[in-house]
């Protein structure tokens, strides 16, 4: 499997030269190869994209990604995928094929599925629906070569996809009374030469999943719910890309969708996380008409749950989440319309403090017979309700006696590792293939490695800093641990591993120049300081903002590499066919343990001395 990703021509040493291959009769085709196909460095980069959204090992990910899409190549071979539309040249249709599944995984992300089910479900068939995206985007339009196109062999003699893949120089033309919507009734004839029976007997266990994929096959989107909404949205996306639009329009998400997320990720806290009703310090107190929530603790921790399940873009300011939440319909607003209340908790036994909540309706959280009892104090409303200050924490007294939970690690947000200084930008290929990939911002490994072992010394090199055995432990245990520039490096090992942190791509955080990572900085730390809002209580202490206080904690490891003239950053120019920017970031000394292959160095970033 490894050979597709890093192909190289090797030509025999010994023996007799080979045999040059004849060109094929004028008007032919020859067949190529699904390693042939697959080897152009745009289609290169799209494969690895797809693996990077998956969660699955190299070996895996050749079982039930790679190989379905050899098979889709060798079928598919030069056609276009339209004749006079959208990817209308030779190879359209194996180069659609590619961008609509990395566009359905890239939207997949988005959707906690099957949806309504308890986040246990979710998580237990995770990698099933990512499969079932993938598989559903892939064949939605292999249809058409079968009922669209006439193709056959030099001696005239006719192929169908049904004989398998062409074997001799072919030609083909299109049907002139072809019937547009034909093709995708005819998706049934050919998805198991692409899909075989090991993967159709997995995603048969999953009912609901198989259901919607068989409706999908089938054409009929409307019967196939969440899944076939994410395939139309990843073929609007690709036909856009291709005649020149902005697939980020197609890709946009339709309002109901976040909701449901906002509301499912409530759900899950209050009934996983949040204490509600309790005496004292509390997360939330449900009384009999409304449901008030801690304001800076539900956005802290939604918005690491919502990471930690995948969903991207959620903004890291809290006045932004208050505003999102009350957008949606989901907080309800005070009398001048503003999102957040202040109002004071008195219990029954004479305690008495004052917060700032976001207030809800008992009813969007929980059906009748499930909602908790009543809080036996009260929750008066003050008369001077004023928005929060985005990074206050102006709840701290209530939050002094919580029990804090580190939340699971995720992927990474749509945020810029750039400066303030070096404002985002992305560099332009001649292909388009930036212009897509920009548009991709990837269950947890079930064990990381101890991290002595991740940095112990690769074979052949002389030896790097390690880090000794006691600050290897492992998250996997189940145990939250206190935000360190250990635990730092344990969640980068994490991510990194399971694709949550995408390397190289456009908005990455962390990159591969000189051999060695790249950790765009103050990108990086934010993004763990927003998996971990417990570092802002433990920065506070010290009087500095979150990410700078476990920036200096990683520094203090000494896994960096400095430079001649003693600094920490290093910074690495950006270029592209338009536009350049620049990144300020750290370099590993030793970057073995943190990949299981240690990827190509990215061709868009160079490194600066000073």
């Amino acid at each position: 499997m490894l050979s597709l990703f890093q192909r190289e021509r090797t030509h025999p040493t010994t023996g007799p030269s080979p045999t040059p291959v004849s060109e094929p009769p004028k008007g032919l085709t020859r067949p190529a190869s699904a390693a042939s196909l697959l080897a152009t460095s745009r289609r290169q980069r799209l494969l690895e994209h797809i693996w990077q959204r998956t969660s699955l090992s190299r070996k895996q990910f050749a079982s039930l990604y790679l190989a379905p899409l050899e098979r889709y190549a060798e079928l598919v071979q030069a056609f276009p995928a339209s004749e006079s539309h959208h990817h209308a040249y030779p190879g359209g249709m194996l180069d659609h094929g590619l961008e609509i599944v990395a566009y359905a995984l890239k939207l997949r992300q988005s959707h906690l599925l099957p949806a309504g089910a308890p986040p246990e479900i979710q998580a237990a068939q995770a990698e099933a629906w990512t499969a079932g995206a993938a598989y559903a985007a892939l064949l939605h339009d292999i249809g058409k070569v079968a009922v669209d196109l006439y193709v056959e062999y030099a001696d005239g003699t006719a192929w169908h996809p049904w004989h398998g893949p062409l074997k001799r120089p072919y030609r083909f033309r299109y049907r002139k009374e072809r019937e547009y919507r034909l093709h995708s009734a005819a998706t049934g004839l050919l998805y198991t030469q692409l899909l075989d029976r090991d993967i159709l007997d997995w995603l048969s266990g999953y009912p609901d999943l198989w259901a919607a994929l068989l409706y999908v096959l089938a054409g009929q989107y409307e019967h196939a719910g969440t899944l076939g909404e994410l395939v139309r949205l990843a073929d609007q996306a690709s036909v856009a890309q291709e005649l020149g639009g902005d697939p980020s329009k197609a890709l946009a998400a339709p309002r109901h969708a976040l909701q449901r997320k906002l509301l499912d990720g409530l759900r899950y806290l209050l009934k996983e996380e949040f204490k509600l009703n309790q005496p004292q310090a509390s997360d939330g107190w449900l009384t009999q008409d409304a449901l008030w929530l801690v304001s800076k603790t539900v956005s802290d921790k939604l918005r690491a749950h919502l990471l930690a399940q995948g969903v991207d873009g959620i903004p890291a300011n809290n006045t932004s989440v208050f505003n999102v939440l009350q957008d949606h319909g989901i907080a309800q607003a005070t009398a001048d319309g503003k999102a957040i209340w202040k109002a004071t908790v008195t219990s029954d036994t004479g305690w008495s403090h004052s917060f700032t909540f976001l207030k809800l309706s008992p009813a969007l959280i929980w059906e009748s017979a499930e909602r908790p009892a009543p809080y036996d104090g009260t929750v008066q409303v003050e008369q001077d309700t004023a928005p929060e200050p985005a990074s206050a924490t102006a709840d701290a007294p209530g939050v002094a006696g919580m029990r804090i939970e580190t939340p699971v690690h995720l992927s990474p947000p749509a945020t810029s590792g750039s400066t303030a200084r070096d404002p985002p930008a992305e560099p332009t290929a001649a292909d388009g293939v930036d212009a897509l990939l920009e548009l991709f911002a990837a269950s947890e490994p079930t064990a990381t490695d101890a991290m002595a072992s991740a940095f112990a010394k690769p074979a052949g090199q002389t030896a790097a800093k390690t880090l000794t055995p006691t600050h290897a432990a492992p998250e996997a245990s189940g145990h939250a641990q206190e935000p360190s520039g250990e635990h730092f490096i344990e969640w980068l090992i994490r991510a990194i591993r399971s694709r949550k942190l995408i390397i190289n791509d456009a908005k990455a955080l962390v990159h591969t120049v000189a051999d060695t990572a790249y950790l765009v900085s103050p990108g990086v730390f934010q993004r763990y300081a927003q998996e971990h809002p417990q570092t802002a209580l433990l920065a506070k202490q010290e009087g500095m903002a979150d990410w700078r206080w476990l920036q200096k904690r990683f520094e203090k490891l000494q896994l960096h590499r400095k430079q001649d003239s003693g600094l920490n950053i290093w910074t690495c120019e950006v270029t592209g066919q338009r536009k350049s920017r620049r990144l300020h970031g750290y370099l590993l000394d030793n970057p073995h343990g943190f990949f299981e292959q240690l990827p190509p160095n990215n061709p868009y970033l160079s490194l600066l001395k000073s």
